[in-house]
């Protein structure tokens, strides 16, 4: 098929932070699937931790300094990027003054979850599709990875879903077996609503817990990828279910081409509407 343009969305990717099952995943697939003649973009948070002289990272000015509203208050973008340079691969990182300097990831030193993650999520979501939009680029697959990304769905279908950009985009989300046993913020879901988001497409997300925010990914995506063989129970009984594509990670570490033929699949298939 002809060349394809994928965003990559990942919570997390080699070596920026430590080697993972996600981490890996992360850092590979999207270099497969470049090499196979394909045409992508790769975001992830730019946590604190994040070395940034040892990674050369470096500010995107003409990116940077849109506001992204957050629970009525305006939160300022900052992107950075740096590139795998063996690979020619470039990773795009969101940055805030106020979410992601925090040298931890989701927990304080204490290892209690951040009480602002909710909005962490709000602010990467948003942060990414702006600066897609601001790079004018027209993804026909959006890969999501790690639940950090799950909100990206639910604003491409609903909030952005009249963008050009965006007409003829299938959504993917990847569940992994990367669970927190904390609760969102109670108040999550109203803040979405705040966002521009409808009412009625978070009425199922009354319990901000971790398998209501992989159902809210899953029901707003085209299609899930089962990441790992050992997901979260009730979000692998929820699956049992699911009306559209399921597509499971390959066992084989050669993986790249069978990514390739299911997004070929993909975008043979209209994407779903709201």
């Amino acid at each position: 098929m002809a060349k394809k343009k994928i965003l990559y969305i990942a919570s997390e990717i080699y070596p920026y932070l430590p080697e993972s099952y996600i981490s890996n995943i992360c850092r590979f697939l999207p270099q497969g699937i470049q090499e196979r003649e394909n045409e992508i973009r790769t975001f992830m948070p730019k946590f604190g931790c994040i070395n940034e002289r040892k990674n050369q990272l470096h500010e995107v000015i003409r990116l940077s300094g849109q506001n992204i509203i957050v629970d009525n208050i305006d939160r300022t973008l900052i992107i950075k990027v740096a590139s795998l340079q063996v690979v020619r691969m470039q990773v795009y990182f969101i940055d805030s003054e106020d979410y992601f300097k925090r040298k931890q990831i989701f927990h304080d030193p204490e290892g209690v979850f951040f009480s602002d993650n909710d909005e962490r999520m709000i602010f990467f979501a948003k942060g990414v599709i702006e600066t897609v939009k601001k790079l004018g680029w027209e993804p026909d697959i959006i890969h999501c990875h790690g639940f950090m990304s799950a909100l990206v769905p639910i604003f491409i279908k609903t909030y952005y879903k009249d963008s050009p950009l965006f007409q003829d985009t299938r959504l993917v989300y990847s569940v992994y077996n990367d669970q927190f046993g904390d609760l969102l913020n109670e108040t999550m879901a109203k803040k979405l609503i705040g966002t521009g988001i409808d009412e009625s497409f978070v009425s199922k997300f009354e319990t901000p817990d971790y398998p209501s925010l992989i159902r809210l990914a899953a029901d707003y995506s085209d299609a899930v990828v089962i990441g790992h063989p050992d997901i979260h129970p009730a979000v692998a009984d929820y699956l049992k279910e699911y009306p559209r594509p399921i597509f499971t990670h390959p066992t084989e570490e050669n993986y790249a081409d069978a990514y390739n033929a299911f997004y070929d699949e993909l975008i043979k298939k209209e994407p779903i509407t709201f």
